[in-house]
């Protein structure tokens, strides 16, 4: 067994929402004790000298990172990714698919599965897979090529959720597509899955309908979805109203005006609003052409458009978009962290990873300047990222 003490740390205490000078104590990866208690012996110990520490961060929507689309990643390839991601402080992801033809899918799962949960040193936990795709409505397809979209089948679903198991599995769908209804009874009954409205021209009825069929968030709120208007409220104005449903932010400035971030921030309960990335192979990475789910993509200036100048994703890190939502919001580091940590997990059920707490998984972020939000070191299952 491996027994690791983490000692006088600032730690982060995701209830109370301070810092508490602490000791983290760890069997195998896992936190078994967070207190001001003696370090028992039989422990190695790591001096964290007094600095700040929070929780790993959770993105539960990514499709790619330094190159590399998991609808098109090798098993090697998603193991670098892994690492990619843990070195720039998310130590949990929802590996992210868009629409492509169904055998693909099948394919992108079966290279995924194998660095799922993953305890490789060094590399962030595939906890899950969210498949953004093919259930979208033709007219908010956003970069996803039109071709591959589909409705909703039962078939399909019986096929990628046994692939994608175990838990969690997340769908985003369009819920004014045929089929929706039954498909969303089915995946959360049967598979225990979550479920997203998405790229979607559902009027504010039909959002609300499909929240009370089970589904649970509104995928990249704003985006590829029907925008307000005061006699039309649609589909934004239900995500911004219903107190019980998530919301998804993608927080780089881009994809919805700081303003909006801000609105959204001011419009949901503090345990319902969700910063992901949606990052695409470009996040950590130059300049240059790249693709979502094979479609091409140029990034200038770290924007990320297809051929008709459509968004097609982010290139931002959690981390990154982390900074920003406290900057855009004027929200302390202490009340920001949960947007990116409890409260991603929560939303896919994966009550295992975003606290620095008992039976928890040791992941978590050292900060070298707290007030600057710098890493200095990350720990995944109490393991050194180098």
């Amino acid at each position: 067994m491996s027994r690791i003490a983490f000692y006088n740390g600032m730690i982060f205490n995701s209830d109370s929402e301070k810092f508490v000078r602490a000791n983290i104590l760890c069997d195998d990866g896992v936190i078994t004790e967070v207190s001001q208690n003696n370090i028992p012996e039989g422990y190695t110990v790591i001096d964290l000298n007094g600095k700040y520490v929070i929780p790993g961060l959770v993105d539960v929507h990514t499709h790619g990172i330094v190159g590399y689309d998991f609808n098109f990643a090798t098993e090697e390839q998603v193991d670098t990714m892994c690492k990619a991601y843990a070195k720039n402080g998310t130590t949990s992801i929802m590996a992210t698919l868009a629409s492509v033809p169904m055998p693909k899918l099948i394919d992108n799962i079966f290279a995924i599965n194998p660095n799922r949960v993953s305890n490789k040193a060094g590399n962030a936990n595939i906890i899950g897979i969210h498949m953004e795709g093919r259930y979208l409505n033709p007219d908010k397809k956003g970069a996803h090529n039109i071709e591959y979209l589909a409705n909703p089948s039962l078939d399909e679903l019986d096929e990628l959720a046994q692939a994608m198991m175990p838990c969690p599995l997340h769908f985003s769908l369009a819920p004014e597509l045929e089929g929706s209804k039954e498909f969303i009874s089915k995946a959360i009954t049967e598979y225990g899955a979550t479920i997203g409205i998405a790229h979607t021209n559902a009027t504010y009825e039909q959002a609300s309908e499909a929240l009370s069929w089970g589904a649970k968030s509104f995928t990249h709120t704003f985006n590829a979805m029907t925008p307000i208007h005061h006699r039309m409220p649609g589909a934004t104005v239900c995500a911004l109203t219903n107190d019980d449903a998530y919301a998804e932010v993608i927080c780089d400035g881009l994809h919805s005006h700081p303003a909006i971030v801000k609105l959204i921030y001011k419009s949901k309960p503090k345990d319902k609003m969700v910063l992901i990335t949606d990052s695409i192979a470009a996040a950590a990475s130059p300049d240059g052409e790249y693709s979502v789910a094979g479609t091409g993509v140029r990034v200038v200036n770290g924007c990320a458009m297809d051929a008709n100048g459509t968004l097609a994703g982010s290139t931002l890190t959690l981390f990154k978009g982390l900074k920003n939502f406290m900057r855009f919001c004027s929200v302390p580091l202490e009340n920001a962290i949960k947007y990116a940590t409890t409260n991603p997990a929560s939303m896919v059920g994966a009550e295992f990873v975003g606290k620095i707490d008992k039976n928890y998984r040791a992941d978590f972020i050292v900060l070298s300047n707290p007030k600057e939000m710098e890493i200095d070191t990350v720990y995944v299952g109490a393991s050194k990222i180098d």
